[in-house]
Order: structure tokens, then sequence, then C-alpha cells
């Protein structure tokens, strides 16, 4: 009966869970937890800086710029529409050469196909010609002599003429066109179409320019 009477022992003490081993569990977690949100936010935070870094660069450096072209000069060669005072015989031999140059202010190369530029007497096209392509390297200016053999025969059937001669001078218009492509690490491409329309006055004796005015578009 004693031995039935007796109790089995009690587990030790240490073996039993205390609540300071649950708090030091709970702490745990909530280091790791904070650590884990601070990781996320500082990843969000750089790519947020990376963003706005990448935006800025876009909007400033990496903004694709107009290029830039300008007629630094013209020239007429074999002008022979006066000779001693009269009007030579159609198919007198007349060039205009003009002098153009084209800015890249981006910095990436400008590619630019073939150059056109027309030429008008009173609204009458009487000129064309076309130039070769090429690349304006970036922050680059090139220039280039594009010469346009004139239509002698249209120039001579303007009604207008008789009174430049009378003037000394002669006015016509040119018409300039170079399209291309703006390519920035192969991530930012675009098209670019740069247009110059210039009235110049030319003395005919001197062939000097006399006046000069040039408008200028660009097409993105």
């Amino acid at each position: 009966m004693v031995e039935r009477d007796q109790v089995r022992p009690l587990a030790p003490a240490a073996d039993a869970p205390t609540s300071d081993d649950g708090e030091a569990a709970l702490q745990l977690k909530k280091v790791r937890r904070k650590k884990l949100i601070r990781c996320c936010a500082c990843i969000a935070a750089l790519f947020i800086i990376l963003a706005v870094v990448i935006i800025v660069l876009i909007f400033t450096v990496f903004r694709v710029k107009d290029p830039i072209i300008k007629l630094n000069a013209v020239s007429l060669t074999n002008l022979d529409l006066i000779i001693n005072g009269s009007i030579p015989t159609t198919g007198a031999n007349i060039s205009l050469i003009a002098d153009i140059s084209v800015k890249n202010p981006n910095i990436a190369s400008f590619k630019y196909r073939n150059t056109t530029t027309t030429l008008y007497y009173y609204g009458t096209e009487v000129g064309d010609a076309r130039g070769p392509g090429g690349t304006a390297k970036a922050r680059r200016t090139i220039r280039m002599n594009i010469t346009v053999d004139v239509m002698t025969d249209r120039v001579l059937a303007s009604p207008n003429l008789t009174a430049d001669l009378t003037s000394g001078t002669l006015t016509m218009i040119t018409y300039s066109r170079i399209g291309g492509r703006v390519n920035m690490l192969n991530i930012i491409k675009k098209h670019v179409t740069v247009m110059m329309n210039c009235t110049v006055t030319v003395n005919i004796t001197s062939l000097a320019i006399q006046e000069q005015k040039c408008k200028h578009k660009v097409d993105l």
C-alpha cells in the first residue's frame, strides 16, 4: 500500500518553459523584424534615389538638344549674267556654293543622312543639290560646302531679272534640310530634322553678300 501511495517526482525546474524565455524569443523576433524593415527601407530609398538621378539626367544631360545649322557664306561662281552690260545667252554656267555648318550640342553623336539644298528665285526653283551624309561628333561643329548648279534658263525667264540687274543685286532663297538621328547609349534615340531657310542678296559687281537673313526650324 505504501508503494501505491508514492507519487511520481515532478520534472526538473530547468526543463519547464519560463516567462523569461518567451520574452527573449519575442524580443529577438522584434529585433529581426526591425532589421528587415530597415533593410527594405534602405533598398527602397536606393531605388528612389536612382530613379531621381535617371530622371534628372534625362531632362538635363541626356536631353536631346536641337542641332544648329548655320549658313556661313554664299558665293557665286561663273556669274555671267552680265557681260558688257548685256544678258548672256541661255546656257551660261552659274554655280552657287553654300558654306554650311552643323553644330551638335548633344553628348552623343548626330548621324545625318544626305543633305539637300534647293535654290529659289522669286518662288521658282532654279537649282538643287545633294550633299553626302556624315556624323557630327558630340559637342562638335562640322562644315560642308554644297555646290548648286543654277538653271540659267529659269533665271532668264523671270520677269524680275531686269529689275535686279538694274539695281545691281540678285536676291535668291536657299532652303537646306538635314535629317538624322541622335543616339545616346542605345537607350535614347531621337530622329531630328533640321531646316534652314535663307534669303540672300548678292552684289552682282563685287559678288559679295550684301544681305542675309536666315530662319531655322527643328522637328523632333
